[in-house]
């Protein structure tokens, strides 16, 4: 019983295959795209929503939050920070970094698992 797992989830957030979910999103929505105002609000939604779909489907024990935003590229900086306290064992976090010549998208996945 001490070595119960549930739906047989390796022990910890896999921020490699949420990073590869995540990225194929972005590359799907903003790929051969230029950056246009009046489509971010719809970029970043898109990408948010298909990252969730997607995360939840890997079927694992886990609440995800996701964030993104689109930023034009114009030569200013842009810095970004998170801090969490919770279970580094079971829970996790990962941030795909994304840009073409026209804009910078960050995207950044929390996940909390689900105690049973």
């Amino acid at each position: 019983m001490d070595d119960y797992q549930p739906h047989g989830d390796e022990i910890g957030f896999n921020a490699d295959e949420a990073h590869n979910i995540v990225k194929e999103c972005v590359d799907a929505i903003l790929g051969g795209v230029d950056y246009n105002q009046n489509n971010v609000n719809q970029w970043t939604a898109t990408i948010v929503e298909q990252s969730l779909k997607h995360l939840v489907k890997l079927g694992k024990t886990y609440k995800y939050i996701v964030t993104c935003a689109v930023m034009q590229k114009s030569g200013s900086g842009l810095h970004t920070a998170s801090s969490c306290f919770w279970d580094t064992t079971s829970d996790g976090t990962c941030t795909i970094r994304w840009e073409n010549r026209t804009m910078n998208c960050i995207v950044n996945v929390f996940a909390i698992a689900i105690v049973l």
